[in-house]
């Protein structure tokens, strides 16, 4: 597949789309013919899709944390230039 030189790698959106999609219809399909039941095949998507939720949001945080630590954190209170923030007490 050719890509256009502005774009970056890795998911696109409608790729994620797709695959999000394949996998909750898929699990509906699987649990609706193992136990015979439309009911649990809705609440075991909804899960599945709940968990994938928290999961993206799990690995979003991580590449935040991750990327904050390549960067080299600085101490709390501290601005780029290496100045350091008044205290100032509220009363």
């Amino acid at each position: 597949m050719i890509r256009p030189k502005n774009q970056e790698n890795g998911l696109h959106f409608t790729s994620f789309c797709r695959l999000l999609g394949l996998v909750l219809c898929s699990n509906a399909l699987i649990v609706y013919v193992a136990l015979d039941s439309l009911r649990l095949a809705v609440v075991t998507t909804l899960a599945c899709s709940l968990l994938l939720q928290a999961c993206y949001f799990g690995s979003v945080l991580f590449l935040i944390w991750q990327s904050s630590r390549a960067r080299g954190t600085r101490h709390r209170g501290q601005h780029a230039d290496g100045s350091r923030k008044a205290r100032v007490s509220v009363v």
